[in-house]
């Protein structure tokens, strides 16, 4: 018996020139100073920009936005100096005026979709500004990204969120009422702006055809079960949450029925499990004990029963830069729970697990995608 030895190419590492040198330097500076985009557009939706200019007909100059935000008249420059950098990132456009005019700024797609403005009746009902408060809020976002290091050094089972606000990951939003108030009032906004996208295109919304009944399991306030109610009126749509969830919902009229309940114990029999952004939030295990519930919850039937998750399939959608570095940054953000966002192969495998058949993705939105998943 002779053995082969595996060889390798060795590989040549090449001294860098001058100017990959400078070129490192300044990517560098780059990504040191990338979140000072993300406060700016914070500090832009706080102050009010986006409907500033939306109430200007959409174009504003500097001294308007001033006035019309409450910018103290010493700190102008500072306002445009912030402008400038949000400009560039593709938040708002500028028009450079003749001579002696002063530079119009105008809303661009990102911008469009965080305006809030009650009185204003053009304002597109899609201020999605409460979700990007909560993704750069910095005392539970930022901040928790401060203890990485430590977390990776540590031998323990703490998430990263516990080690770094030294509270459970989900004990939060029973203590802190102004974190559970920005989590309800994020997952409400952005449910509200996904699913009038998703119900209105026919592909998307033909998943949610044919069914008698739905129940969403931690839908929170209830703004995507309110969604599809209304698309679908002869669906009996519920909620399923936490009591310090449920307990701050509104009167929907009883549209929508809410469960207080833990999905890990209980979830009320229906047609359709929904589940919108729950099982990124979670480690594998936990998504198979979550799945085998939905499971119990759901008819085996050929004709139905079905869960139906709104997530991130990494890979799918229009894969651009943008949407592939939010896919990657999005998994990385839910690092703080220890959960993921999953490739279609690691679905997979926690649907099997959890006893399911089959499944069927369709992408939506850019970035994410609906997954059916049959018994």
């Amino acid at each position: 018996m002779s053995a082969v030895q595996e060889t390798t190419s060795p590989v040549v590492h090449e001294e860098p020139n001058t100017h990959d040198l400078h070129q490192g330097y300044v990517e560098m500076y780059h990504h040191g100073l990338v979140h000072v985009k993300s406060t700016a557009l914070l500090c832009a939706v706080g102050l009010g920009i986006p409907g500033a200019i939306h109430r200007r007909g959409g174009a504003a100059t500097l001294p308007h936005i001033a006035t019309d935000t409450g910018v103290h008249p010493a700190k102008r420059s500072y306002l445009r100096r912030l402008m400038r950098v949000l400009t560039f990132s593709g938040v708002f456009n500028s028009h450079q005026p003749d001579e002696g005019n002063e530079t119009l700024y105008t809303l661009t797609n990102v911008s469009r979709i965080l305006v809030s403005d009650d009185t204003a009746a053009s304002t597109p009902p899609c201020d999605v500004s409460a979700m990007l408060r909560l993704l750069a809020r910095p005392s539970t976002s930022i901040s928790t990204f401060f203890s990485l290091e430590e977390w990776f050094r540590d031998a323990g089972t703490a998430t990263l969120f516990e080690t770094a606000l030294g509270v459970p990951t989900w004990g939060l939003t029973k203590n802190d009422a102004s974190y559970n108030r920005a989590l309800n009032d994020a997952c409400f906004a952005d449910s509200s702006f996904s699913m009038g996208i998703v119900l209105k295109d026919a592909k998307s919304a033909n998943i949610f055809r044919g069914l008698g009944s739905l129940v969403d399991v931690g839908g929170g306030h209830g703004a995507a079960a309110m969604a599809i109610a209304k698309a679908f009126p002869h669906v009996k749509c519920s909620v399923l949450d936490l009591d310090q969830v449920i307990s701050k919902a509104p009167d929907l009229d009883g549209t929508v029925k809410f469960i207080a309940g833990d999905m890990f114990e209980f979830i009320p029999p229906a047609d359709a499990v929904f589940l919108k952004y729950v099982l990124d939030c979670w480690d594998d295990d936990h998504c198979v004990k979550i799945l085998r519930q939905c499971k119990r919850a759901i008819p085996a039937r050929d004709d139905g029963g079905k869960v139906i998750i709104m997530n991130v399939v990494v890979g799918y959608g229009a894969q651009d830069n943008i949407v592939k570095e939010t896919h990657v940054l999005f998994d990385m953000y839910m690092m703080r729970y220890s959960g993921a966002e999953r490739e279609e192969h690691e679905w997979k495998k926690i649907f099997l697990e959890a006893g399911f058949s089959d499944y069927r993705i369709t992408p939506i939105l850019g970035f994410q995608s609906i997954i059916e998943v049959f018994p």
